[in-house]
């Protein structure tokens, strides 16, 4: 099993979890406001006047063979719309009850 945290512009929040579903990655966590900014580019996301763009968050285990094609489609989703800001990270799962 995997954990994959996703962080996302909350513009595609529908198409986040549409993709989810579609993939059969069935549970996860969403953190709706979540505050950060891209290490290489983009713009920050703090919900304040001067940045008032906001990122959420989602946070899944899944299956190891479910990784590959969630980090494949989203990663073609944030190729199509690179200045709102997508990253796909994944850790090992030891254990779980």
């Amino acid at each position: 099993m995997k954990s994959v945290l996703i962080t996302f512009d909350q513009a595609h929040y529908e198409q986040v979890l549409s993709t989810l579903d579609r993939l059969n990655c069935r549970g996860f966590t969403h953190m709706e406001k979540v505050q950060g900014r891209g290490s290489k580019t983009g713009e920050p996301h703090y919900g304040s006047h001067a940045w008032p763009a906001m990122n959420s968050a989602i946070i899944t285990i899944v299956e190891d063979h479910r990784v590959d094609p969630l980090l494949d489609a989203l990663k073609e989703m944030d190729e199509r719309k690179e200045q709102l800001g997508l990253r796909a990270f994944v850790w090992n799962i030891e254990k779980g009850i």
